[in-house]
């Protein structure tokens, strides 16, 4: 008896996973998403166990750890931990892409690489989902693929609308991820640049969700600096024209502060530049600061947006001296 039931489950298992590798195939992905995992992901994302008919698709909020921990019970296929970035570059990023899901609904402002982004599928690819097997499926299939341009058009525009505007010194405007230190990012540029960098140009500016998107890199070639792809970039990177300085901007909002290991690796991806180094720790208030005090390396800068107009100086004695209000009064 035990063996038969077990035998049942399994049919059932693998109706449905051949069931999700159809359903992706009939909307046109590629055989790269249309495997097992792919097929997995698609049934824990509408939360579907084996037993369960496709009119039953539900619509929960999953993140990555969650579809894995689904699929190890529901289905029996255990993914280890390190899967999952296959699973994201594999099967979720193609699906938010076509518009199938929506990332961070339940907080658009979330950035993409925080430990809580969850994905959620788009309510008319939901209601194709659960036509599946029955007789309107074609007909739904041919209505939603005729509409899914428009419906990936209009979450495009929706994300558009979240995403946060950055003024630079130039006078253009760019646009980045909103969520984590996303908007100091945008302070870094607007406020701390034109008070002590005025006339720069800003080279790079980081966005989690594409770290290359605003990058000159042009401009930073005649400088002698050439980025490799997998290098991990500073958050923001400006020319001083003026002094040929490169100042190099960390924007820190829970780690991530120019310690001495980060200054290094700093120095050895920009060695041979023909500007002079500048490493900043940027940070929103003093009381975030404090947190990270003991980690900051000598010979680099500190910069508080709550207090704009001051830096603060790990440069030992190059900065020793009074400073102009408390000079001796001339005759």
């Amino acid at each position: 008896m035990a063996k038969t039931k077990q035998s049942a489950l399994a049919v059932a298992r693998e109706a449905k996973r051949r069931d999700a590798i159809e359903i992706l195939r009939a909307l046109g992905f590629t055989a790269r998403q249309c495997n097992e995992v792919a097929g997995y992901t698609l049934l824990a994302l509408l939360d579907l166990k084996p037993s369960q008919p496709w009119s039953e698709a539900a619509e929960p909020l999953r993140g990555i750890t969650p579809i894995i921990d689904f699929v190890a019970e529901a289905y029996g296929v255990r993914y280890a931990p390190n899967t999952r970035e296959t699973i994201r570059d594999e099967a979720v990023k193609y699906f938010v892409e076509a518009g199938m899901l929506i990332r961070n609904p339940d907080d658009p402002r979330r950035p993409t690489n925080s430990g809580k982004t969850v994905y959620q599928t788009e309510p008319n690819a939901l209601e194709l989902f659960r036509t599946f097997g029955a007789l309107e499926w074609r007909g739904k299939l041919k209505s939603y693929l005729a509409a899914r341009d428009r419906i990936r058009k209009e979450l495009l525009r929706e994300r558009k609308l979240t995403r946060i505007p950055v003024n630079l010194p130039s006078g253009g405007t760019v646009t980045i991820s909103p969520g984590g230190q996303n908007p100091l990012i945008k302070t870094v540029v607007e406020e701390f640049c034109p008070c002590f960098v005025p006339g720069g140009t800003v080279v790079y500016i980081g966005d989690a969700e594409n770290k290359f998107l605003h990058l000159d890199a042009d401009y930073l070639q005649q400088l002698d600096v050439v980025i490799p792809a997998p290098a991990k970039m500073p958050d923001v990177v400006v020319h001083d024209t003026k002094r040929n300085w490169l100042l190099l901007i960390e924007a820190v909002t829970s780690t991530g502060p120019v310690d001495r290991k980060r200054r290094k690796e700093l120095k050895d991806l920009f060695a041979g530049c023909k500007a002079g180094l500048v490493f900043v720790t940027a940070f929103s208030t003093r009381d975030v600061m404090r947190g990270f005090l003991t980690q900051i390396s000598w010979e680099t800068e500190v910069w508080v947006a709550e207090d704009p107009e001051h830096l603060i100086h790990f440069n030992g004695e190059r900065f020793l001296g009074p400073y102009p209000d408390v000079m001796p009064k001339g005759d």
